[in-house]
C-alpha cells in the first residue's frame, strides 16, 4: 500500500507573492515581477511552487516578463 502524501496549496496572491520574496530575496520585487508570477502560476499552487517562481523570475530577461504594448 501507498501513502499519498497531501500537499497543503497556498493562494497565489500579490500578498502571498511578496511575503515569499521577502522571505527568499535580498529586495523586493516590483508589481512587474509580480503581476507576471500570477500570470504564470494557477489561482492556487504549493508553498513550493510558489518560492521557485519567486526566485525563478530574477533570472528571466526583462522582456519575457513585461506585458508588451
Amino acid at each position: 500500500m501507498t501513502a499519498k502524501l497531501k500537499v497543503k496549496k497556498v493562494p497565489v496572491s500579490a500578498a502571498n507573492i511578496v511575503k515569499a520574496a521577502a522571505r527568499l530575496l535580498p529586495q523586493r520585487l516590483v508589481s512587474t515581477e509580480i503581476d507576471y508570477i500570477r500570470r504564470s502560476l494557477p489561482a492556487s499552487s504549493t508553498q513550493d511552487e510558489l518560492d521557485a517562481s519567486v526566485i525563478g523570475v530574477r533570472a528571466l530577461p526583462w522582456s519575457s516578463i513585461v506585458i508588451p504594448e
